[in-house]
């Protein structure tokens, strides 16, 4: 792995880790990021390119199809890949959280909501 996969990875990391029921696993020889026994996101074997959980890639695809895409393997599923060169890290955190949400159970959700809820609440407390 080059120093940009490296750098790509901490990234997901950072992003992902905190999330409740989240853990990395390798996939096909890659780090690859689960909630429960569900996959979510893989960093391909090239480090440069992501797999990631969508059911809007349309959507993705259509705005820059250059660091949203697919290949004839992911037409028929939830999944599309992105350039981790191109994409913005807002775009990259957005996808991330939305597959995150997608894959996971309710009660994760709600533990993720009621701790986004309670840091909110807590911030506006100390002002």
């Amino acid at each position: 792995m080059d120093t940009g996969a490296f750098i790509y990875l901490e990234f997901l990391r950072k992003t992902l880790l905190p999330l409740p029921g989240v853990t990395e696993k390798l996939h096909f020889e890659t780090p690859a990021f689960y909630v429960g026994k569900k996959i979510f996101a893989r960093l391909k074997e090239d480090g440069e390119t992501l797999m990631i959980h969508t059911t809007e890639r349309e959507k993705w695809m259509d705005t820059d199809e250059t660091t949203f895409f697919i290949t004839d393997h992911y037409r028929h599923y939830d999944y599309m890949l992105v350039a981790l060169k191109t994409v913005s890290p807002d775009d990259l955190k957005l996808l991330l959280l939305t597959a995150w949400r997608n894959r996971a159970p309710v009660k994760l959700r709600k533990e993720f909501e009621t701790a986004l809820f309670l840091n909110h609440d807590y911030i506006n407390k100390k002002r």
